[in-house]
């Protein structure tokens, strides 16, 4: 193994949390170098309009996902059974490269609500400790919605998020979300123009006695610079968002919003084809020294460093940690432990409307964030008091795409092929819509991440083992929620409404969400969570973890918003505190 000149910083993945973090730190003067498993990605080369829009590419074969051969998981549902390979990435797919899942998100751009922070004490105040589920683990943030909001907006104008406003500074806005927490400024860029989908959604809701307004996505709106001076292009609505990168400079990502400055400081260098297969420590085990990574070729190298960056993939960021001997793995038998505890995942169904022949919606003309929502049986905002659940969903009408290959909605019974399916794809081809919902997924005792006994990788590594199924009360929740979609979708107008529930048990082969969290959660004491509020690891004070594995349990919203928020507020910890006395614990100020 040959050994590297020391760094300052050494960051692990350069997707949104890595590249962010690396702007700013080298822009605070410090050398950062940044180590990526995938390839370099960028716009021109790699998503060009040439060859963007390629479904088979992109939407069919998975070009731009990672393999299992680079690295998987084994799954089960209960700790009773034995996990086996994930053979094929399915119910949740990580991008593979720099970028990382930022590449391939469809954009939605959610703020947490305030009682998602404080979710533990706020149902056990309005509801009772016994109101909670069986088993359930759910937790406090160590962390505020208000002290997070200048992070919110912070990450927002990175992105040119496009939206409007429901409550700026505590004054309700008028077809804005009227749930959300307050906001300090306005959405960086209108919302996009909705199509006829969104259009009789809003009406049908009102009706309702609902109150809709635009998704906000990160699919900009309007030509647009944000506070780095990287400029991006209106977004065309080509519906080649999910999944493929963007090649209009429209979609807010890494390459779109960070790397063209990032990659102009003299002062960060990225490694691209090439592993980090440990963090490495000092011998008495509580200072990083850098890490060690294996190149394309075969060559093992280390990189010392002052500072280490987990900044990788949800999943990927507990594994490492765990395969370096950071922290107590969490034990469901005892509950002693806290790597790997409260997994969590995201609760989605919805129903599928039919509408007749007059009636064309064109989603062939859509956007990975062009929707419109209701948030009244989000979080707590309805009392869950009469209907025996916690946790709650969005309500959601997108347009994201009609691209020719998956777009082929049938009535239920229609055969799957022969000259039936292709009459039927005619006839409905064009005449239907879907109300979906983007639900919770509370943290419980037994689902968890650990290290399988059995199964390795190709360096000889145990793959991590995930623990997962869907509880009793994310699936009732999930089927009030469907109800309710399709009341929406009824009222739409549709003359045949489908209603696809969310069954047990989890199934690792449908794709559902790649939204997976918890793991490496965040905490105020180490008996909880792995890292403190600043993201700050309690046993290794300078190693810190980024991502969606530092939520104690998901929320009803897409993580990423959260995700850039929470690693703005640990990088003003980090340049205004942490270097000041580097390599000790913060403390609450």
């Amino acid at each position: 193994m040959s050994r590297l000149p020391k760094k300052d910083v050494v960051i692990i993945g350069l997707g949104w949390t890595g590249s962010i973090m690396a702007h700013e730190l080298a822009q605070a003067g410090l050398d950062v170098v940044a180590i990526e498993r995938g390839p370099w990605r960028d716009t021109a080369s790699d998503y060009n309009i040439g060859t963007a829009p390629d479904e088979l590419r992109y939407a069919i074969r998975q070009d731009i996902f990672l393999r299992p051969a680079q690295e998987t998981l084994t799954a089960r549902n209960t700790p009773d059974q034995v996990a086996l390979p994930i053979r094929k990435y399915g119910s949740f797919l990580p991008g593979n490269g720099v970028g990382g899942a930022g590449v391939h998100w469809n954009g939605h751009t959610w703020r947490f609500m305030p009682s998602d922070f404080n979710l533990r004490s706020h149902l056990v105040g309005r509801y009772g400790e016994d109101f909670l589920p069986e088993h359930s683990t759910i937790q406090d943030w160590p962390v505020s919605y208000d002290e997070l909001e200048p992070h919110y907006d912070f990450f927002e104008k990175v992105c040119g998020i496009s939206g409007k406003a429901g409550n700026l500074r505590g004054v309700t806005q008028a077809g804005g979300n009227p749930f959300e927490g307050w906001r300090s400024d306005e959405y960086p860029t209108p919302p996009l123009r909705p199509n006829l989908a969104q259009n009789l959604f809003h009406k049908a809701a009102t009706e309702l006695g609902l109150h809709p307004f635009p998704l906000p996505g990160a699919n900009v709106s309007t030509a647009y610079t944000n506070p780095y001076g990287v400029r991006m292009a209106p977004c065309t609505y080509c519906g080649f968002c999910e999944w493929f990168g963007c090649a209009n400079y429209s979609k807010s990502s890494p390459q779109t919003c960070v790397l063209p400055v990032l990659m102009r400081q003299t002062n960060f260098e990225a490694r691209t084809l090439s592993e980090v297969t440990k963090i490495n420590l000092a011998p008495d085990g509580k200072t990083a020294t850098g890490v060690t990574y294996v190149d394309s070729a075969g060559r093992e190298w280390e990189q010392p460093a002052d500072l280490v960056l987990l900044c990788a993939y949800s999943l990927f960021n507990v594994r490492l940690l765990m395969l370096s001997g950071i922290g107590t793995q969490y034990d469901p038998a005892t509950g002693k432990g806290t790597l790997g505890r409260n997994y969590a995942y995201q609760t989605n169904a919805g129903s599928l409307g039919y509408f007749d022949k007059d009636t064309h919606f064109n989603h062939f003309a859509g956007a990975g964030s062009l929707g419109m929502m209701a948030d009244d049986f989000n979080g707590d905002v309805f009392d869950h008091g009469p209907h025996g659940f916690i946790g709650g969903a969005n309500l959601a009408c997108n347009s994201t795409n009609a691209r020719p290959i998956s777009s082929r909605v049938v009535p239920p019974g229609t055969p799957r092929w022969g000259a039936q399916w292709k009459k039927a794809t005619v006839e409905t081809a064009n005449h239907t819509a879907n109300v979906g919902s983007q639900g919770s997924s509370y943290s419980y005792r037994d689902c968890y991440l650990d290290l399988d006994p059995t199964y390795k990788d190709p360096l000889g590594r145990p793959l991590m083992r995930m623990t997962f199924d869907f509880k009793d009360n994310e699936l009732k929740m999930s089927r009030f929620i469907v109800d309710r979609t399709a009341e929406v979708m009824q009222a739409m107008g549709a003359k045949q409404v489908v209603k696809n529930y969310k069954r047990g048990p989890w199934d690792v082969v449908p794709y559902q969400t790649t939204h997976n969290t918890g793991g490496a959660v965040m905490g105020n004491t180490p008996e909880d969570s792995v890292v403190n509020r600043y993201t700050q690891h309690w046993d290794v004070p300078n190693v810190f973890v980024s991502g969606a594995c530092l939520f104690p349990q998901n929320a009803g919203y897409n993580p990423t918003g959260t995700v850039g928020a929470l690693t703005y507020w640990a990088l003003d910890a980090i340049k205004n505190r942490y270097l000041k006395n580097p390599g000790q614990p913060m403390v609450q100020a």
